[in-house]
């Protein structure tokens, strides 16, 4: 029970303020009004005693308690005079109904005056706090709670009478010093006249659902195989730390080489196992100095540094991750052996956004895994410009293609022996309407590896196949035969031989004036073998030359099994001969190179095969070139790659 009467109960009315009315006449009202305050946490029950004392409201009195004039006399609403002793009866009845709802509340309860002094607590209160109902009267609420400005200034307005009611969340301290947090509603209670008086606190400990609301923010916000923080909180600090205006920002971005490979032949729990020992190498070796490690997923981890010192912070730190990742690991009884790549981006925080800084990083991540992996790389706006070309040639070729922005250059192919025009080779070029003119080495392999070398090579071979019939018309005892190069994919992705004979039978070229170059690695590599390819070509009548010979496999044995007719040798064999024949300066690297060709040249013989030189740039190269029994040759000496025109006005000549 609550020691002494409620000051409330007698003396105080909540509600606007009004005419003042008796507080000896309607301290019933007062208690009303204070049960009021309690809100809908009242039961219904107590609620309808409001509707029974109405039935006592003397005449004359308004909806807010306040009485006025009563000229007709002491006469109740219902028409029989005031009965005095009904009236206290019902102020004492309502007394103890709010006595009770207030000792018996299943939530904590206080009253506080203006002082900010508790003057009435509840059991319910005690118990929530860890004390006794005397222990927390006339105790000062900043003893149980630290206040905020802006709640101080919320609960200000509250005591002042410009506001009725305030809800806050705030932490109270147990007496036992840990946190109770709670949701509070603090309602006004103002005298008979309609000024503050007390404040009445309803107390709800929210703790349980608190812990709980923390335990799920925090799972969502970390890794739950390793509790490092995940991509979301990662994404969160990031922004954080790109607000800072004035400051610089560091990032490593990595992941585990060959993660997918513990996998396959380990099993998931040890990749797991891997993974949680990679988060606590990270963690234990970077987070004490401040900075974030995350994963932002799979194998996927980061390191955040805010406010970094420059670049070479960055790089050393990369560095230092490579270095502890490449131990081995100790997991499920036996040692395995990772190692990391690492894309480093460190720069100032103006200009740039968490999406941008993260796309960056993790290009440069991928550079780190193409130069050979465990390393780091450093981003660099050069290369990431050649990779924003690539990507743009990659996404227009096919539509290029439709557009006709693809056009043929011709390169001649010489008989060294008679210096008679054997035949071209059919180059092709890009006008792209941004980049200008390009060569083939600026998008063949684009196209191998988007897989659009498959239409573009068709294009290639119907318009070159197309144009030597013309000159074939034109020209008939010139014989020239036209050189075409083919990619292992196209072997791969199309049926070669029925597009072969259909750009044959569609331009009515004869096969014996058509040469297909392929390199050696398309067809002795494990890119793909296309033997039944080849045979079937060869059955057409279509000539098979294997370009850049020497570079690769070089295995004139397997070759021996193949229907090849020509071998074009590499450029770095021609190099190596000297412009003039004999001189002597000659070096011994120019002699082995001499005998290598010689040699080569020869063996070829012996198989049928005829030898092409390519990157002939002097008539000396030339000269001893034909010394050696090489057969034919190309390069900037007979002439560069021009359009058909100028084959035609050579033809002509």
């Amino acid at each position: 029970m609550i020691p002494g009467p409620l000051p409330t109960i007698a003396t105080v009315r909540s509600g606007p303020s009004g005419p003042p009315g008796s507080p000896e006449d309607f301290g019933a009202l007062g208690a009303l009004g204070a049960v009021d305050a309690l809100g809908e946490r009242m039961t219904l029950g107590d609620l309808e005693g409001l509707d029974r004392l109405k039935e006592f409201r003397p005449a004359g009195a308004n909806a807010s308690g306040a009485v006025g004039p009563n000229p007709s006399g002491a006469v109740g609403e219902r028409g029989g005079p005031v009965d005095r002793r009904s009236l206290e009866d019902a102020l004492r009845a309502s007394e103890n109904r709010f006595r009770a709802a207030f000792v018996d509340a299943g939530i904590g309860m206080a009253l506080v005056d203006r002082d900010d002094l508790i003057i009435e607590a509840n059991p319910a209160l005690a118990e929530m706090l860890g004390h006794t109902v005397p222990e927390l009267m006339r105790m000062h609420i900043h003893q149980l709670m630290d206040v905020e400005e802006r709640a101080r200034h919320l609960y200000r307005q509250l005591v002042r009478g410009e506001r009725d009611r305030v809800r806050l969340e705030k932490r109270l301290r147990h007496r036992q010093g840990h946190a109770v947090w709670t949701n509070i509603t603090v309602s006004l209670i103002r005298d008979s006249t309609g000024e503050p008086l007390y404040t009445l606190a309803m107390v709800e400990d929210v703790s349980e659902a608190r812990r709980l609301g923390d335990r799920l923010q925090y799972q969502s916000m970390h890794d739950p195989l390793t509790g490092l923080p995940n991509r979301a909180l990662f994404f969160e600090r990031l922004a954080d730390a790109c607000a800072e205006a004035d400051q610089r920002i560091g990032l490593c971005y990595l992941d585990l080489d060959g993660f997918q490979a513990v996998n396959d032949t380990l099993g998931h729990p040890v990749g797991d196992e891997l993974l949680v020992a990679v988060a606590r190498r990270l963690e234990h070796r970077f987070s004490p100095r401040g900075h974030l490690v995350a994963r932002v997923g799979g194998d996927e981890f980061a390191v955040l540094v805010p406010r970094s010192a420059g670049a070479e912070e960055l790089t050393a730190l990369a560095a230092e991750v490579v270095e502890v990742l490449d131990a081995p690991y100790d997991l499920a009884d036996r040692r395995v052996a990772a190692t990391a790549s690492v894309g480093v981006v460190e720069r100032p925080v103006p200009g740039t956004s968490p999406t941008e800084l993260v796309r960056d990083a993790d290009a440069t991540l991928s550079w780190a895994k193409s130069d050979g992996r465990s390393r780091w790389a450093l981003y660099d706006p050069e290369r990431v410009a050649t990779q924003m070309t690539r990507q743009v040639l990659a996404t227009t070729m096919r539509p290029a293609l439709e557009r006709g922005e693809f056009l043929l250059e011709y390169q001649p192919l010489v008989e060294l022996a008679t210096g008679r025009l054997q035949g071209v080779e059919a180059l092709v070029r890009w006008r792209h309407p941004e980049f200008g003119r390009l060569a083939p080495d600026r998008f063949i392999q684009i196209a191998e590896e988007t897989g659009a070398i498959v239409p573009l090579g068709h294009w290639v071979l119907e318009e070159a196949c197309r144009q030597t019939r013309a000159w074939l018309d034109r020209f008939p005892d010139a014989r020239l035969l036209v050189s075409v190069n083919l990619a292992a994919r196209q072997f791969r992705d199309s049926d070669m031989v029925a597009d072969v004979a259909e750009v044959l039978g569609r331009t009515r070229l004869p096969a014996r004036l058509l040469q297909l170059e392929l390199t050696e690695s398309a067809v002795m590599g494990p890119a793909g073998r296309p033997v039944e390819a080849l045979h079937a070509l060869d059955a057409m009548g279509v000539r098979i030359a294997i370009d850049d010979f020497g570079t690769g496999y070089s295995n004139l044995a397997y070759l021996s099994r193949l229907p090849v007719h020509v071998l074009k040798l590499a450029k770095s064999f021609v190099e190596g001969f000297r412009t003039e024949p004999y001189v002597a300066e000659e070096t011994a690297g120019d002699a082995v190179d001499e005998k290598i060709v010689t040699a080569l040249v020869r063996l070829a013989h012996v198989l049928g095969i005829t030898v092409t030189a390519e990157g002939v740039e002097s008539a000396g190269q030339a000269e001893r070139l034909r010394l050696t029994g090489c057969d034919a040759a190309q390069g900037w000496h007979f002439g560069k790659a021009v359009p058909a025109e100028e084959i035609t006005r050579l033809l002509c000549g």
